[in-house]
């Protein structure tokens, strides 16, 4: 086939999220997040989110958020090399508990203002456009305690002040909005999802839509907010995106797919459509869900939309309707049956670069709107040589591969915005709470025990990405 071409003004980038590589956790007035309460793996860090009152009252050795890569400190550092890469775009987040530390106070912190003010600044100062996540999984803790979180209605006027606050101060330097990153993992890791606890509840498939109800609502009052400070402001979504397959022809895989999919775009299905799908009418039947809603909440999901569908993808997942059959892999929120086309990470993610181009097709022909991949990169331990090097010709592969079916996807007629892997600069893992897992093409020196000097290195990603960037994606293609 033809060498794909990307658009003249696609928006070649990196991802980093506030909660996982700011550090800073109580500087200049900042509130706890969800995530300063949670250990490192070795200490039981899923646990500590599906228990979160048992993990505020145990004390841990240690916290990998609390200093995590103390970008708060490094940031003029690490826009730079973002720049030196050639950077059009740079995804973040602003921390919601910096700003409001317990996320219902009714007025902002100014100081946590002005750090993003001056992130910000410097990002302009390189011609960096900005793509702002507003909560991702950075709930302020408080809420969790005072009303369990986004299971509480009234935590969309909380949200929505905090909206307020940041939209009109940044609406002349952050075009891209997000209204909640991965807003599905709600479904799979509440606490992380919404600070909503569940660990006590007599039907949290009830407590979790509730609670998703609610995000919903909020993102489109965020939408509508956001269009009345500046309609130039572009707002999409966020989706743990993959296509789930069916490990065979039986008919009985496919509607098992079909299902497993169906859960996982029902939140789009609301954002960008603006309305509750026909089929999540059976769902709340058979699970005894009685969504609560407002007289208006079905007029603000209508009339407030997205502009576009962002999403993560990291791999694909495969499921069987055989219990037989169901062997999960390891590291994912999501349930996969091992694939045996598809290799694996060291961390049991599947590696399936087609699927990238089969979920942006999925996602453009059922919604219609522009996509902007916002997280894609590949976790693993990077050993640095003697002199200091790091060879990650692993991570340069599994980008190469997956650049080059979204430039296919793109040559399938599908408009694509731009693409931000993963983890451009070393960070805490979200799951694990590890540093080992790496995603950067900068090296940060630090350990999972929080050890080491913090210094920032490039690896052999470093200049590979910067020369698919200044090839506008052509470089992928040159063999």
């Amino acid at each position: 086939m033809n060498t794909p071409k990307f658009p003249e003004n696609f928006l070649w980038g990196g991802a980093v999220a506030a909660n996982q590589c700011e550090g800073a956790y109580l500087t200049d007035g900042k509130g706890l997040s969800l995530v300063d309460m949670l250990p490192d793996a070795k200490h039981g860090r899923f646990e500590a989110m599906m228990a979160p009152k048992q993990a505020q009252a145990t004390t841990y050795d240690f916290y990998p958020s609390h200093e995590s890569i103390d970008f708060y400190h490094h940031y003029k550092e690490d826009v730079k090399l973002f720049a030196e890469m050639g950077f059009k775009v740079f995804r973040t987040s602003i921390s919601w508990p910096r700003i409001f530390p317990n996320g219902d106070d009714m007025e902002p912190n100014e100081a946590g203002l002005k750090f993003y003010d001056d992130l910000f600044a410097e990002c302009a100062k390189y011609g960096m456009e900005l793509l702002v996540t507003i909560n991702h999984f950075d709930t302020p803790l408080a809420l969790l305690n005072t009303c369990n979180g986004w299971a509480d209605r009234q935590v969309i006027d909380h949200y929505l002040r905090y909206c307020d606050v940041i939209l009109r101060r940044y609406q002349h330097v952050v075009k891209y909005w997000l209204t909640f990153n991965e807003i599905n993992m709600l479904l799979h890791l509440p606490v992380f999802g919404g600070g909503v606890d569940v660990s006590n509840v007599e039907n949290p498939m009830q407590v979790k839509y509730q609670a998703i109800h609610h995000q919903l609502v909020a993102s489109a009052l965020a939408t509508k907010l956001a269009k009345e400070i500046n309609s130039e402001l572009q707002v999409g979504c966020m989706l743990a995106a993959g296509e789930t397959y069916a490990n065979t022809a039986n008919p009985v895989d496919v509607w098992q797919s079909l299902e497993q999919n169906r859960e996982n775009y029902f939140f789009v299905d609301v954002q960008a459509r603006g309305y509750y799908p026909s089929y999540s009418k059976r769902l709340f039947k058979e699970h005894q869900i009685v969504i609560e809603m407002e007289a208006n909440d079905e007029v603000i999901l209508r009339e407030n939309t997205v502009d576009f569908v962002s999403f993560s993808y990291y791999s694909s997942r495969l499921t069987s309707a055989d219990p037989e059959v169901s062997k999960q892999t390891e590291g994912n929120v999501f349930a996969t049956l091992k694939n045996p086309y598809l290799e694996a990470s060291e961390w049991g993610w599947q590696i399936d670069p087609l699927g990238l181009r089969i979920t942006m097709n999925v996602l453009y022909d059922r919604y219609q709107k522009p996509l902007f991949i916002v997280e894609n990169g590949l976790g693993a331990v990077d050993t640095p040589n003697e002199d200091g090097t790091i060879e990650d010709d692993y991570r340069i592969d599994y980008l190469y591969h997956h650049i080059q079916e979204m430039g296919r996807a793109i040559e399938d007629g599908v408009e694509c915005i731009g693409y931000t892997p993963w983890g451009c600069i070393d960070l805490v893992s979200a799951g694990t709470g590890e540093m080992k897992k790496r995603y950067g093409f900068i090296y940060v020196d630090r350990d999972n025990d929080g050890n080491g000097t913090n210094k920032r290195s490039k690896k052999k990603s470093f200049d590979w990405y910067k020369q698919v960037i200044a090839t506008n994606g052509q470089a992928v293609y040159g063999d």
